[in-house]
């Protein structure tokens, strides 16, 4: 059976969180078919065991391991390779995203009315107060510098909470390091003829002491992938296959 969604989770260390996260979803999404595919990159703790003992007797948790940690757009490449469902969302392994929130992402999709559903944590302006200064000022030049060349109007180009159709992702042929992923998926859905959506989020920041993994590096290195894969990255560069999303997302068997 295709399952309506996949669940990517890359994980990194974060044995206090993932258990949390994965019965969340389970909590969550028993409304529709889904897969829970967590790749582990290369963890020193025990995430691995964790998802393992908890996939026990449900063959929808699936963990795939890194032999050398590889940084989260790799994590993400592996889990996108390994996708059996119709549409697929990225879910981080702490406890910031709330799980509550993605069937209000997915469905659109599922529905046929949009392609590429964001979660945004700044869509509401109260929820400026979730995030640490300095992230919420880089946060902002980013997306808005990203908005200037991809003329769209998001808010949070960073969330982590971005659905697609499964062959858009599937089909994307992804070369950024470490946290880039946000910036160079897109521009690559930006050269595409396809629906975008945007739909607020709860969001609960957690600090550098907490496990925050991202710095002042990732936001220039940023900065230079907007430029990348916008001015000089083609569309036939950005695909394996440009997906022909004038057909209808496939029916669940």
């Amino acid at each position: 059976m295709t399952p309506d969604l996949t669940v990517i989770v890359p994980a990194y260390n974060e044995s206090r969180t993932v258990g949390t996260v994965i019965d969340r979803l389970v909590h969550n999404l028993g409304s529709i078919a889904y897969e829970i595919l967590v790749v582990d990159d290369a963890s020193k703790d025990d995430t691995a065991q964790i998802v393992r003992s908890l996939g026990e007797g449900q063959p929808q948790i699936r963990v795939i391991s890194h032999n050398i940690n590889q940084g989260k757009t790799q994590a993400l490449v592996t889990g996108f390779k390994e996708a059996q469902g119709r549409v697929v969302i990225v879910q981080d392994a702490d406890l910031e995203y709330d799980p509550a929130d993605m069937l209000k992402l997915v469905t659109p999709i599922l529905e046929g009315r949009a392609d590429v559903v964001y979660g945004s944590r700044l869509a509401k302006s109260d929820h400026a107060n979730q995030f640490m200064a300095r992230s919420y000022f880089a946060n902002k030049v980013i997306t808005f510098v990203s908005n200037l060349f991809t003329r769209y109007k998001f808010s949070d180009v960073e969330t982590c909470y971005k659905a697609f159709r499964c062959e858009i992702i599937q089909n994307m042929i992804i070369s950024s390091q470490r946290f880039g992923f946000e910036i160079e998926v897109t521009a690559k859905i930006s050269k595409l003829d396809l629906k975008t959506a945007e739909s607020p989020i709860t969001f609960a920041s957690r600090s550098y002491e907490d496990g925050k993994k991202i710095g002042v590096y990732d936001g220039l290195q940023a900065l230079w992938y907007i430029l990348k894969y916008n001015l000089f990255t083609s569309k036939a560069d950005s695909f394996i296959r440009v997906p022909d999303l004038r057909q209808p997302l496939p029916a669940a068997e």
